[in-house]
């Protein structure tokens, strides 16, 4: 039957794990669906009985066990997610890897059986994976796997995903190379343009930056890097670049920092934030490009490989 096979061959691909049901995100789940009006765009059937269920009613999809809450993907989290998230991330992880391909359908009851969710909780699921490019929903036609290529590529989420899929050395290169297109140029513009308030922030992250090395303290400094680099971009006065800074933080956060001299917390690492902040500070275009540009080449600072702990945003409320 449908997914079938594509389930059980995910299974015990990621690290175990259970998730907890929040009531109050089904309840605000059932009132988008009332509120939006386009509950029938993604072909629920009225029938009690779902379709392709076997005479024991385990789902069609193979198994009688709730995949969110059994071993086999990497956990969904638990903090502030509701349940519709928690099928979010589930679908989402299972199209990126590649486990659910271009142009399949989804049936939204057989997704309903098999992870024990509501046909409301199947509908919101569906529109926010829907609004990212990873599905499309049409009268007559169902609801259908899009192509890699309409994905929304800079959605948060789907740079998450991708970081713990097959994707995840290209999407390292990817965000790299865009990294290294934008940032220097934010540096030179912001030298020319950073008021008094965001440089007192760049300044904050490095110290923040200096004292989380003292002290040893990874995660600290690996989050102070990430602001420092949001706060870069929008340092330009910029707002297409600014738009960006959110993309750069989860980009940093999932893809164990840079290639350069920040692939792990270090003196280089910090003096190379400091001397893009000193030349910001002086109001030295050329300067900054130049110090920007090195925080990022592969080729400065310590030679280190990622360490074991790779920082990964708090799961986002969807």
């Amino acid at each position: 039957m449908l997914f079938s096979k594509d389930l059980k061959r995910v299974a015990g691909l990621a690290d175990k794990g259970c998730v907890t049901t929040l009531a109050h995100s089904m309840m605000s789940a059932a009132r988008s669906a009332a509120a939006s009006g386009e509950a029938d765009r993604f072909g629920y059937p009225d029938s009690t009985a779902a379709r392709g269920a076997t005479a024991t009613g385990t789902p069609a999809w193979g198994g009688g066990e709730n995949d969110m809450a059994r071993p086999g993907r990497r956990p969904a989290g638990s903090r502030g997610r509701g349940l519709h998230g928690q099928l979010v991330q589930q679908l989402g992880q299972m199209i990126v890897s590649g486990d659910l391909g271009a142009d399949r359908p989804l049936v939204p009851e057989e997704i309903g059986q098999r992870f024990e969710v509501s046909r409301t909780v199947v509908r919101e699921s569906l529109r926010v994976l829907e609004a990212k490019g990873l599905v499309s929903a049409r009268p007559n036609v169902g609801t259908r796997v899009r192509a890699v290529t309409e994905w929304n590529l800079l959605d948060p989420d789907i740079i998450e995903w991708r970081a713990f899929g097959p994707q995840r050395d290209d999407q390292r290169r990817e965000l790299w190379e865009l990294r290294a297109g934008i940032e220097p140029v934010a540096a030179r513009l912001a030298a020319e343009r950073c008021d008094e308030e965001v440089r007192a922030r760049l300044s904050d992250m490095v110290d923040i930056l200096r004292h989380a090395l003292e002290q040893g303290d990874g995660l600290t400094f690996s989050r102070a890097d990430a602001e420092f680099h949001a706060l870069l971009l929008r340092a330009a006065d910029n707002r297409m670049l600014e738009h960006l800074a959110g993309i750069v933080a989860s980009a940093l956060q999932v893809s164990s920092g840079t290639d350069g001299p920040c692939r792990q917390p270090g003196e280089a690492c910090l003096e190379h934030h400091r001397r893009v902040l000193e030349a910001i500070s002086a109001g030295e275009p050329e300067a900054a490009e130049v110090a920007a540009r090195a925080l990022l080449d592969p080729r400065g600072g310590e030679e280190a490989a990622p360490g074991p702990d790779t920082v990964v945003p708090a799961p986002r409320e969807h």
